[in-house]
């Protein structure tokens, strides 16, 4: 006996009824997770941006500190500019520390403290001499400043310059400028030689301040300079400074209402740093240089001229005691010269029987043209003209290519002239 597939539907419908509400329910929990998300972000942006607003706060109130404080100085530096002060005075220290860093051992500063004063502080126990600051002198510094502290190329000048001082470009050496032997010796302990500082010892740098005193005509051949004898060198520009008074003297000038009639019309370059050539350069890049300026060459006839006739004046026999004392000067000059037997050309001629003969009339040397045209003239080196070119070669002889910056006192000219007339009739 069969039944009614009746009997199925309720049992059908409760099912869906119960699925119905089971799927109700779970939309239900997920739009109630999906609402709490965007309660969180909401939160989120109003938290953010609450900080946005009190950073902004933050830095407004900076800024307005700031300008308070700028206003503050400003109002102090008038003040101060009203009452004669001045603007250059340190600021006053803190009251309270920092609390960083710790206090530095004593070693620690010795290690830093290595200048010397006017005074002679802070110099170290040495010596060195003359004869042993010109060997250390060619060795480290003559490759720049040249074997008798005259300057190669535009590096500086050492020594000469004392007639200079007052004219439109004076040269300003350690001899001629310098007030204090003590910065000499600080300068060359401290950051010489170039590219090797701080490598000479204490009495290699005795020596070359010797030496550049001997070059500068400050000292004897003889001399030795150490810490005991230091402060006993009297510098030619000693008294040549003054105390700076700008504050008293030039401030209150340029306080006034700055003129503003009889300008110039134009301004006019008179020359250029590339042309003027201010900066030393290397070798390669004066060679470079070199091939890029020199001018066209234009054909020319050759002549053929008669054979100069070489001028000789009558010399004296030199007194022995004055000879002996310019063998010792000589050594000044020794670098570029030689004389005596087998003595061949270096940067300059061999000086075997210069004294008396026709200015550049040496065989076998190419003589500058300024020395060549007074040779030329009629010009010979008698004890007059010796003793004029040797005290300042570029002074006298305007052109010529002899860096040496001369002998100042006669009695090394008068000296030197001696000793070369002990070498008349060598060959050469």
């Amino acid at each position: 006996m069969s039944k009614s597939p009746n009997i199925l539907v309720p049992a059908l419908g409760g099912t869906a009824l119960v699925l119905g509400v089971a799927y109700g329910l779970s939309s239900r929990e997920h739009g109630d997770t999906e609402i709490e998300l965007l309660q969180d972000r909401v939160e989120q942006v109003l938290v953010q941006a609450d900080d946005a607003r009190a950073q902004a706060a933050t830095e407004v109130a900076t800024a307005n500190a700031l300008k308070a404080e700028i206003e503050d100085v400003r109002a102090t530096a008038a003040l101060q500019v009203a009452s004669g002060g001045s603007l250059t005075q340190p600021a006053p220290r803190l009251v309270e520390s920092l609390g960083l860093g710790r206090e530095a051992h004593q070693e620690e500063i010795a290690a830093w403290d290595v200048d010397v004063l006017p005074d002679g502080r802070g110099l170290p126990p040495g010596k060195g001499d003359v004869y042993t600051g010109e060997e250390v002198f060619a060795t480290y510094c003559a490759a720049c400043h040249g074997d008798f502290a005259e300057g190669v190329d535009n590096w500086p000048v050492l020594a000469g310059g004392f007639d200079t001082l007052a004219d439109k470009d004076p040269v300003k050496t350690v001899g001629s400028y310098w007030p204090y032997l003590s910065t000499v010796w600080d300068y060359v302990h401290r950051s010489m030689p170039f590219g090797g500082a701080q490598t000479l010892t204490d009495d290699e740098v005795y020596a070359i301040v010797a030496y550049i005193l001997y070059s500068n005509d400050l000292v004897d051949d003889d001399f030795e300079l150490s810490h005991e004898n230091f402060m006993d060198v009297e510098m030619h520009n000693a008294d040549g400074f003054v105390v700076e008074g700008r504050d008293t003297e030039e401030y209150p000038i340029w306080r006034d209402e700055p003129c503003m009639s009889d300008c110039k019309d134009s301004v006019d370059i008179t020359m250029r740093a590339s042309v003027l050539d201010v900066t030393p350069e290397t070798e390669e890049e004066g060679e470079d240089d070199a091939a890029l300026e020199l001018p066209q060459e234009t054909p020319s006839t050759t002549t053929v001229q008669e054979a100069p006739v070489i001028k000789t004046a009558a010399v004296a026999t030199p007194d022995p005691e004055l000879a002996a004392a310019g063998k010792k000067v000589f050594r000044k000059c020794q670098s570029c010269h030689a004389v005596g037997e087998g003595a061949k050309h270096k940067t300059g001629p061999v000086l075997n029987n210069v004294l008396g003969s026709q200015i550049a009339s040496v065989d076998g040397f190419k003589y500058s043209n300024a020395l060549t045209e007074a040779g030329a003239a009629g010009g010979t080196w008698d004890a007059e003209t010796l003793a004029a070119f040797l005290e300042n070669p570029k002074k006298y002889l305007k052109g010529t290519k002899m860096a040496f910056a001369g002998l100042k006192r006669k009695e090394d000219q008068e000296a030197v002239a001696a000793y070369l007339a002990t070498f008349l009739g060598n060959p050469g």
